[in-house]
């Protein structure tokens, strides 16, 4: 049986915390699933690549991992964990940025038509409705994503980008008037960006193994 499965569901994430942080390191997998979808939706809406976006995700959660001990219960772990995402997925763009652009100053640049979505999804119409999103600037994108798509809560949103309150209803009702008003028919957010078990599965198998050799290091 799946440890995840193990889990008593009335523990809070922060408890499981405090499990892993007493010896219970295999309980992190409970924390990485539960989250997965969440991440992944996020690190989309900043850094718009499927495999990059995985990448960053496994990197949060091991840099969550080693930071455990020092989160400080001051906000809840799933804020504490975007923040780190966030951090991350945009460190990321940053780099990505700069090689783009020598990439674009290199004589001997060869340019490539196809985007990171080309091959992502496998349904016309969440293509259309994704490309849509991510013609979104990206401060309006991520309180989108956040909000509508994840279903994060106002709160839990402001939390995790250091924003007001105004300032994330302004943000969120800004990115809803720049989507096309035809698409509001077929909006399904819990079909878009999504993240299934094989690819969750992969996630999981890659943390929980670069943990173990921490662990026995």
């Amino acid at each position: 049986m799946n440890s995840a499965n193990l889990i008593n569901s009335t523990l809070s994430d922060e408890e499981i915390v405090t499990e892993i942080l007493n010896g219970e390191t295999h309980l992190y997998e409970t924390l990485i699933r539960k989250f997965n979808s969440r991440l992944y939706r996020i690190s989309m809406s900043i850094v718009n690549d499927d495999k990059e976006a995985e990448d960053i995700m496994q990197i949060s959660y091991l840099n969550a991992y080693r930071q455990l001990a020092s989160f400080k219960h001051e906000s809840s772990f799933s804020t504490w964990l975007i923040r780190i995402l966030i951090n991350e997925s945009l460190l990321h763009k940053k780099r990505q940025q700069r090689l783009e652009k020598r990439r674009i100053e290199s004589p001997y640049n060869d340019y490539h038509s196809e985007t990171p979505l080309d091959n992502l999804m496998n349904k016309e119409l969440k293509l259309i409705l994704e490309k849509a999103v991510f013609t979104l600037p990206e401060k309006y994108r991520i309180v989108f994503v956040m909000r509508e798509v994840q279903g994060m809560s106002t709160h839990e949103t402001m939390e995790a980008l250091d924003l007001g309150e105004s300032n994330v209803k302004i943000r969120l009702a800004r990115a809803k008037e720049m989507l096309r008003t035809e698409l509001k028919t077929y909006w399904q957010p819990e079909q878009l960006l999504e993240f299934n078990l094989i690819r969750c599965d992969v996630i999981v198998n890659y943390v929980m193994t670069e943990i173990n050799k921490i662990t026995r290091a």
